[in-house]
C-alpha cells in the first residue's frame, strides 16, 4: 500500500513495536495529524471476545466527556405526545410509517442515530435490511429504544457513543478531533474503556484486550499498554 509523504514522516516518530502509556500514545497522535482538515481520533480495540457466541458479545452505549466533535443528527421513530417531546428535546427529523418509503426507496440517511419508542419498533423492524448493515437500528442496550426520548436525544447531542463487537472481534470507535486538547482526549479515551472494560463477557477466555490502538484518520496508529488499562480497570 503505497503511503504519502506525511504519513511516512509522521510513521517514523512512532515506534511499532511499543506499546505507549496512554497520555503518550494521545500526544503522538495528536502530532502525526496533519491533514488539512480536523482529523477524528479513532480508537480500535481487538478483543479476546469470539463474537460467534451471545455470551462473549459486547454492545453498549457511553457518553464522552467531551463529545466526538461531530454535530449528531438524530431521527426519532415516535408518534402522538411522544412526537412532540422529541421535537422538543431537539430531534433533527421527528416521523412514523410515512419515513419508511423515503429510507427504502429513495435512500434518505441524512441522520447518524436513530431512536425509537418502544411501540414504534413494529415499523423500524421493517427497515432493518437496510439499518441493519449501516449500525443505525434502534436496540435497548444503546439505550436507543426507549420512552424516555427526552434523555437519549440529550446523551446523544452531548456526545454519546455506541461500541460494538465487529465480525473481526473489534470494537472501533471515535474518541474526539486532533483539534481537542490532550488532557480532553485523554478523559474521552479513559471514560470509554472505563465501560468497555465494565462489560466484560465473564465467557471470555484468556485476555480480554488484545490490543488497544489509536489513530487519526490519515495517521498511523500507536499502540497504548494494554498491560496499565486492566489494571487500572482491575
Amino acid at each position: 500500500m503505497k503511503r504519502g509523504k506525511k504519513y511516512i514522516e509522521a510513521a517514523k516518530t512512532i515506534d511499532r513495536a511499543v506499546q505507549y502509556d496512554t497520555e503518550e500514545a494521545i500526544s503522538l497522535v495528536k502530532k502525526s495529524a496533519v491533514a488539512k482538515f480536523d482529523e477524528t481520533i479513532e480508537c480500535h480495540i481487538r478483543t479476546g471476545c469470539d463474537g460467534r457466541h451471545a455470551d462473549q458479545q459486547i454492545r453498549g452505549a457511553v457518553v464522552l466527556p467531551h463529545g466526538t466533535g461531530k454535530t449528531v443528527k438524530v431521527l426519532v421513530f415516535a408518534k402522538g405526545a411522544k412526537a412532540d417531546e422529541a421535537e422538543a428535546a431537539g430531534a433533527d427529523f421527528v416521523g412514523g410509517e410515512e419515513l419508511i418509503p423515503k429510507i427504502q426507496n429513495e435512500g434518505w440517511f441524512d441522520f447518524d442515530v436513530v431512536v425509537a419508542t418502544p411501540d414504534m419498533m413494529g415499523v423500524v423492524g421493517r427497515l432493518g435490511r437496510v439499518l441493519g448493515p449501516k449500525g443505525l437500528m434502534p436496540n435497548p442496550k444503546a439505550g436507543t429504544v426507549t420512552m424516555d426520548v427526552t434523555k437519549a436525544i440529550e446523551e446523544i447531542k452531548a456526545g454519546k457513543i455506541e461500541y460494538r463487537l465487529d465480525k473481526a472481534n473489534i470494537v472501533h470507535v471515535p474518541v474526539g478531533k486532533a483539534s481537542f486538547t490532550e488532557e480532553q482526549l485523554t478523559e474521552n479515551f479513559n471514560a470509554l474503556m472505563d465501560a468497555i472494560m465494565k462489560v466484560k463477557p465473564a465467557a471470555v477466555k484468556g485476555a480480554y484486550l488484545k490490543s488497544v490502538t489509536l489513530t487519526s484518520t490519515m495517521g498511523p496508529g500507536v499502540k497504548v499498554n494494554t498491560t496499565k488499562l486492566t489494571s487500572a480497570n482491575a
